[in-house]
């Protein structure tokens, strides 16, 4: 879960339709920027693949040479979401030097960060129908593997310890709910420092997990 992973690079493919200020974004990264700007505002189904390129100041046919269509435009700002966060978790299941109770804290704190840090809501795309197709296994799999993480991390706390699978699985589900569902709260006040946005509901996350 997190705001759009966008990287720095040389321009390279087909031309522009328009000349635009450099933004310091690849084209890659400029298609999947508009994209995001779209979805999240006009909606998924109202965005036409044009309009992406339009937005982006490209020519439609350079968008195709990057990416197919909207699926293939969705489904990489949907995997950015999760991405960072998992390796993340995977680093902190290997840190043995900290307590467990110490690990799924930052964890939360890091992916209310990520998912507070980007200028667009996209988490609310997770509840497209659209989401539910072939193309998106790639998606589901990362964020499952996140969640599964996050079952790991409080099955190891003292707490978890003592709870049986069904009630490990539970504790699970609220605490990574809580988490996805984070992003419409600071939206109703997002002037709100992310800061101590993050840390607060970390805190509120261990809560629930009974630490």
């Amino acid at each position: 879960m997190g705001s759009m992973g966008i990287t720095t690079g040389r321009r390279v493919g087909r031309p522009r339709a328009e000349q635009r200020p450099d933004s310091g974004l690849s084209v890659r990264d400029e298609l999947l920027f508009a994209a995001a700007e779209l979805f999240t505002t006009l909606g998924y189904a109202a965005t036409t693949t044009r309009a992406v390129a339009e937005s982006a100041g490209m020519r439609q046919a350079t968008m195709y040479h990057y990416f197919s269509g909207k699926e293939d435009l969705l489904a990489e700002l949907l995997e950015s979401t999760v991405t960072p966060s998992l390796t993340l978790a995977r680093e902190l299941l290997a840190d043995d030097e900290r307590r467990p109770e110490t690990r799924l804290w930052e964890l939360c704190r890091s992916d209310v960060e990520l998912l507070c840090a980007g200028p667009h809501n996209l988490g609310a795309l997770y509840l497209l129908p659209e989401v539910r197709g072939e193309r998106f296994a790639g998606f589901h799999r990362v964020r499952a593997d996140l969640k599964d993480a996050y079952g790991q991390l409080l099955a190891a706390t003292e707490a978890g310890g003592e709870l049986d699978k069904g009630e490990l699985q539970l504790r699970t589900d609220l605490v990574f709910g809580l988490i996805e569902g984070v992003i419409l709260v600071h939206r109703s006040d997002p002037e709100r420092a992310v800061g101590v946005f993050a840390g607060a509901t970390a805190d509120a996350a261990l809560r629930i997990a009974g630490v």
